[in-house]
């Protein structure tokens, strides 16, 4: 659990000023693309990394623990890359302390994460997607495999959907994500076919690649570039708390009504997003 806290604790510090150098790296007419590019990036490692991992303990028989300790040499070369991009420092003047206001902010803004959150407060733990999968009968292999088709294919379309959302504009393209995580959680919680199972699963990885990509460059649209890093960390902590609150949910609806309660809810929520994204969203983020 301390390990897990650590673990995300680090995610959460990375990925606000992560987001804010991709944002600020590009023109606001290629931003959803410039994020898909990102977000291929890490859904490709989530799909590599496990099937490594599983080679590895399969054929070499390693011990779990050597799997981490291999895990740090791609951190590092990370950690390494990151030190040789160049900031474009945005011009803003000095201030004694920080500024945390929310009127900094337009009212646009929250009401995206306004719907953000009511969307997230069903979007629980894919862990909850791997227990169901393998609660109706299927595999310990086959699991890892569904699991790496989905990020595969999350991988696979976070490009093409930032650069749909560069063309179409990003509300529409994130209401198909939600659309996506509607059908697939009702379909979770209807079946108990193995394979209809597996092709929701990998399916449901185009909601994860679409709402990656075109969710934070969205919220990049509706702040200024000075306050890009604050803005995107707000987003970040309102998807972190909603999935928090989801999963608690969750895991106590799976313990005292069943699995396919945990589906209902997040389609509900989903449901929800799906009707308050198109009213309270404008069509596209105006940068002031």
């Amino acid at each position: 659990m301390g390990a897990r806290v650590l673990d995300r604790l680090g995610a959460g510090t990375r990925s606000a000023p992560r987001d804010a150098l991709i944002a600020s790296s590009v023109h606001e007419t290629i931003r959803g693309r410039a994020f898909g590019l990102e977000g291929a990036g890490d859904n490709a490692g989530a799909f590599l990394g496990p099937l490594l991992a599983a080679f590895l303990i399969v054929t070499w028989e390693l011990d779990i623990r050597y799997i981490f300790y291999l895990a740090l040499i791609p951190g590092l070369l990370a950690f390494l890359m990151v030190m040789f991009v160049k900031e474009r420092p945005a011009e803003v003047s000095a201030k004694a302390k920080i500024d945390v206001s929310f009127r900094q902010f337009q009212r646009d803004y929250w009401k995206y994460l306004l719907v953000t959150a009511l969307f997230g407060i069903g979007n629980s733990s894919n862990a909850f997607l791997i227990l169901r999968t393998k609660d109706i009968g299927a595999s310990l292999e086959a699991t890892i495999l569904i699991y790496a088709g989905f990020n595969l294919v999350a991988a696979g379309i976070s490009y093409p959907a930032g650069f749909l959302s560069d063309q179409w504009g990003r509300r529409n393209v994130l209401l198909l994500s939600f659309l996506i995580f509607l059908a697939t959680y009702l379909g979770f919680a209807s079946t108990q076919n193995v394979v209809v199972i597996a092709v929701l699963f990998v399916s449901y990885g185009l909601y994860q690649g679409i709402f990656r990509a075109v969710g934070k460059a969205l919220a990049s649209d509706f702040v200024p570039e000075h306050l890009r890093a604050s803005g995107i960390g707000w987003y970040n902590t309102a998807v972190g708390l909603a999935g928090l609150v989801a999963s608690i949910v969750a895991g106590l609806l799976w313990d005292h009504i069943g699995p396919s309660a945990v589906f209902l809810y997040g389609a509900a929520f989903a449901a929800v997003g799906c009707i308050a994204l198109p009213v309270f969203v404008p069509a596209r983020g105006r940068t002031p």
